[in-house]
């Protein structure tokens, strides 16, 4: 599992609507073949804002997408249904752990990093499971 894209600066002016906070994403990647059930894992940030995936199995090599705002939870898109932004635009760390707390990957950006052209330094811990 992975935190493989993120865009944190969601495009146009940052004006809290449910729209603009939806195009605030993190997206998390099974590199299994095997499906995985993420069901009290945890996606954070810096600041202690935390998203617990609830009742959600990914497919092996497939990916969802975290979005901010709110929504209707599909196979590819869960919501976290907040009224504000979660994710720094300059600088943060999305961070994915497991059910029991257990760190599985990472995303940075800011602070000086490299980043690729998808807006972190690409630099992934990656846990096989």
């Amino acid at each position: 599992m992975v935190v493989s894209d993120v865009q944190a600066d969601s495009p146009g002016f940052d004006d809290l609507s449910n729209r603009s906070l939806n195009r605030e994403w993190i997206d998390v990647t099974s590199t299994s073949r095997r499906s995985l059930n993420l069901d009290g894992w945890t996606l954070s940030d810096e600041g202690g804002h935390t998203y617990t995936f609830n009742h959600y199995r990914l497919d092996g090599r497939s990916t969802v997408r975290v979005h901010t705002g709110v929504g209707r939870d599909t196979y590819r898109d869960v919501y976290q249904d907040r009224r504000n932004y979660v994710w720094d635009n300059h600088s943060d760390t999305a961070t994915l752990r497991i059910d029991h707390g257990r760190f599985i990957d990472d995303a940075s950006w800011g602070r000086g990093r490299h980043h690729d052209d998808r807006g972190h330094d690409g630099n992934h811990h990656d846990r096989r499971l």
